[in-house]
This record gives structure tokens, C-alpha cells and sequence, in this order.
């Protein structure tokens, strides 16, 4: 007879599926987000509508346009296009959680109760940070950069920004930005699964003040007020990230050492 301690039942035994069972749950899963997404799709075409939605995101850079200067559309269709990209990208940020819930419900059948206990905190929590690193992006960061290169730019240059140019700067930066929110969960993940300690992450605190800097010097336009605005809260993120992993690993270890008695039984 097997010990149990020894030979523990494995809690997903019996739980596997047929790999045709895998992909119809899989493409239900993904009707069920594509639906989601088209709701609020079609929601945001009927109020506030494509226009109005590119006039809020274009807010930050007309506030600091010269008087009378527009955006202007230097393809015949962007005036279509641009909109309608701006309406499905925004459709999709709002309906972000359900698509990770689908994501969730798909996935938990496969995982063990302590993996869920990780994976699902991780999950919100960086959904939460993405959408505050774009935020910040939005109504921070926009105002200093524009500002900063309106008073940089000669008075004899009349800025007129291309619709098309000015959503891709966009995308960069909230992609920017929300990747860089993430350094918290990247910290703590490394240091859940064994790949770096807490002291290994204190000892690079000088080498990643670095590598900031050069990532912000990378994915942010060549001024120094959108570098810094990336760089100082990479680094501050870091630290936090330092905070909770010193958190997790102690309520790590604390388990870890609640179960050497009975693996020390198991072994005798």
C-alpha cells in the first residue's frame, strides 16, 4: 500500500479532456470574448461615437497646438479609419476584463489550487497596473511632452500633426507605459518561481536604474521630459516590486518550513 504522504493523490487526476473537447471549449471561449468586444463596440459607435472618442485622445495634443492649428488627414480614408481603429482599441480596453476571465476559465481546469491562488491574483493585478500605466501616459505624460516640445520648436514651424502619425505615437506610448507598470508583477513572478532571490534584486537595483534609462531612451520619442517621465517610475516600480516580493517569499517560506515536520515523517 502506497503512503499517502509519500504518494499524495494528484487533485487533477480525472479531470482530463479529449483534445477536440480542448478546442471547441477554446473557440467557445473566444466567441464569447469577440462578442463581448463587439458590444462594447457598437455601445461606443452609438454614444460618444468614433469621432468624439479620437477628439478626447487627441485632446492632450490640440490643448497645446498653436491657436487655430488642427490635425490634418494626409490619406483620403484616415478620417474613416483612424476613428474606427481608436473605437475598436478603446472597445477593447474596456472589455479587457471579460476577455480574461475567458482567458481564466479556460485555463483553471488545467492548473492546482496553489497555482490558481497565484495566477488569478497576478492576472487582475496586472490588468489594473496596464491600465494605470496608460492612464498616467494620458494625462500626465502627454501635457509635459507636448508642452515640452511646443516651447522647444521654432516660432517660425506651424505644427500640423498627421491623424495617423499622431495614433501610432499614441499606441507606442500606452504600450510603453502600461509594459513598464508591469515591472512589479515581472519582480515578483521571477522571485515566486526560484529564478532570483530578494537580495539578487537589490543587488541590481544600480544595474536595472540603467537599463530604464536606456529602455525609456528606446520606446519614448527623443526628449528628455517623456524619458524621465518612463525611467522614474520604472525605477520606483522596481522598488515597489522589491516591497512585495519580500512580502510573497516570506509567506513562502513560511509555509515551506510549516511543511518540513510531516516531509520529515514522510521520510522516516
Amino acid at each position: 500500500m502506497s503512503d499517502p504522504k509519500r504518494d499524495p493523490e494528484d487533485e487533477l487526476a480525472g479531470t482530463e479532456q479529449p483534445f477536440v473537447a480542448h478546442l471547441m471549449e477554446l473557440r467557445d471561449r473566444l466567441i464569447k470574448s469577440v462578442v463581448a468586444i463587439a458590444v462594447v463596440t457598437g455601445a461606443l459607435a452609438l454614444y460618444p461615437g468614433p469621432g468624439a472618442l479620437y477628439d478626447l485622445l487627441a485632446a492632450p495634443l490640440i490643448a497645446h497646438l498653436p491657436q487655430g492649428a488642427t490635425l490634418i488627414a494626409t490619406s483620403v480614408i484616415s478620417p474613416f479609419m483612424v476613428p474606427l481603429k481608436i473605437m475598436l482599441m478603446a472597445a477593447f480596453m474596456i472589455a479587457l476584463p471579460v476577455v480574461l476571465y475567458q482567458v481564466w476559465a479556460f485555463v483553471a481546469p488545467g492548473l492546482y489550487s496553489h497555482e490558481k491562488k497565484m495566477v488569478l491574483p497576478l492576472v487582475v493585478s496586472s490588468t489594473i497596473l496596464f491600465l494605470m500605466g496608460v492612464a498616467f501616459c494620458y494625462f500626465f505624460v502627454f501635457g509635459k511632452v507636448f508642452t515640452f516640445i511646443q516651447n522647444f520648436a521654432p516660432k517660425s514651424i506651424t505644427a500640423a500633426p498627421d491623424i495617423e502619425a499622431y495614433l501610432s505615437f499614441v499606441l507606442t506610448m500606452f504600450l510603453a507605459f502600461g509594459m513598464a507598470f508591469e515591472v512589479p508583477i515581472a519582480v515578483v513572478v521571477l522571485a515566486r518561481v526560484g529564478v532570483v532571490s530578494v537580495q539578487q534584486l537589490k543587488s541590481f537595483r544600480g544595474y536595472f536604474i540603467v537599463l530604464a534609462f536606456v529602455v525609456a531612451a528606446i520606446v519614448t520619442p527623443p526628449d528628455v521630459v517623456s524619458q524621465l517621465a518612463l525611467a522614474i517610475p520604472m525605477c520606483l516600480l522596481y522598488e515597489a516590486g522589491i516591497w512585495a516580493t519580500q512580502l510573497f517569499v516570506r509567506g513562502k517560506d513560511e509555509e515551506g518550513e510549516e511543511e518540513k515536520p510531516g516531509s520529515e515523517v514522510a521520510k522516516s
